[in-house]
Formats: C-alpha cells, structure tokens, sequence
C-alpha cells in the first residue's frame, strides 16, 4: 500500500463542471422523442445521482409515466449521447495545476463519480487528466452507485492506500463519505444545495489552488 494518503475525486461538479453538457444531452435526447425542452437550473439541480436518476426526475419533470421501458430507453440514448459530449465542459480553475502538484508529492489518485465509465474516461481524457488517474470507478461499474459506500471503498482497495481523503462537491458526496466513515474535503463551487457548512467535511475550499496546501495539512492527521 502506498505511504501517502490516497485522493479519491467526485468528477462532475469537483474536477469538471459538465452542467452544460448534461443539460445539452437531455434536451437532445428527450427532443428526439417528442419531450422536453428543459432549462439549465432544472436539469443541474437533478445533476448527482447517476444517469438513471436523471432521466427518472426528467421524466417526472415533463409529466410522462413512470414506463420502464421509456426510461430504459431514454438513458440508452443519454448514455450514447452523452459519451462524447465534452465541447461545453470546463475545468474548474487551478484543476491542472493542483493535480500536478499532488502527483508530484507521490499521492495515488482515484475518481469515484456517479456518471457512467465510459463518458468519465471521455471527459478525462479530453483534458488530458487520464494520466492522473488509474483507478476510474463509474456509477455502472458495481450493482451499486454513491450515496452506497460501495463505490468509494472499491476505489479506495483498487488504489492500494490505507488512508485517503474523498474530494466531493455535493450532499451525495458527503452521504458517502460518512456512509464510507471516509473524510471529505469539499469544493464549495460545485452542485450542492444546501450550505457546505452543514456537510460535515474536513475542509471546504474555493479553488483548487487551495487543496495541495488542505491535503498536507490533513495529512498527518488521518
């Protein structure tokens, strides 16, 4: 196992801010079969909870029926679409900088996210993050997805590190984590709705410029 504390990072809405093309994709895909359009705020406010819960809450949203075959269908077409879409993606500032930096300290590094593998590795690698990051557990790569503890212990074993620090950004986030009896450092610009204050985290930050700084601080305390 390695000597330095492990970084588990949430992606959307820690790493990457993919509200937009989130909110693209859905109205693509429910355009293309009759539904929709939707705005921004109602579709970044569903964001967290993997793909199927989007299109569940969408589906709501728009007053269809709760059809399993209608939501089987749509997030097929969510996930199809949504493998490339990376043009409306940003990083959040001081990403690059900081994860160089902890690389650099020897610290392994893991992403934990509820969005689906195959668009996580896409996205990853679009901004040339992929080479930061071994270890990619997706909301479709165990039965389970966050606020289930599972996702972020898996991680957690396949990193080989006794301790880790989880970085998140939302409520879901921080469920897992004391789900998980993992300490969170938490990005306070990402999805969350209610103040960061309330999530129980280690340590709240603003930009990541701040969190080589947080991580050798908690270092020794874990």
């Amino acid at each position: 196992m390695s000597n330095r504390v492990g970084l588990i990072f949430d992606l959307d809405g820690t790493l990457i801010d993919s509200a937009p093309d989130i909110h693209a994709t859905a109205n693509l895909v429910f355009a293309r079969n009759g539904y929709g359009p939707f705005d921004f705020a109602t579709v970044r406010g569903f964001i967290g909870n993997g793909v199927g819960v989007l299109v569940a809450r969408l589906m709501a949203h728009a007053g269809l029926p709760d059809a399993a075959d209608l939501h089987d269908d749509l997030v097929s077409q969510f996930v199809t679409n949504y493998e490339q879409a990376v043009d409306l993606t940003t990083l959040y500032p001081g990403v690059d900088d900081a994860l160089d930096n902890l690389a650099a300290r020897g610290h392994p590094m893991a992403i934990c996210t509820n969005k689906p593998a195959s668009p996580a590795r896409s996205v990853l690698r679009h901004f040339g993050l992929d080479r930061h990051f071994k270890v990619i557990i997706g909301g479709d790569s165990l039965p389970q997805r966050k606020p289930d503890p599972a996702p972020l212990l898996a991680a957690k074993v396949q990193l080989g590190s006794a301790r880790i620090l989880f970085v998140g950004d939302s409520e879901v986030d921080a469920e897992t984590a004391v789900a998980a009896n993992e300490p969170l450092v938490l990005y306070s610009q990402g999805y969350r709705k209610i103040a960061a204050e309330l999530l129980g985290a280690k340590a709240i930050f603003d930009h990541f410029d701040a969190l080589p700084g947080l991580v050798r601080h908690l270092e020794p305390r874990l």
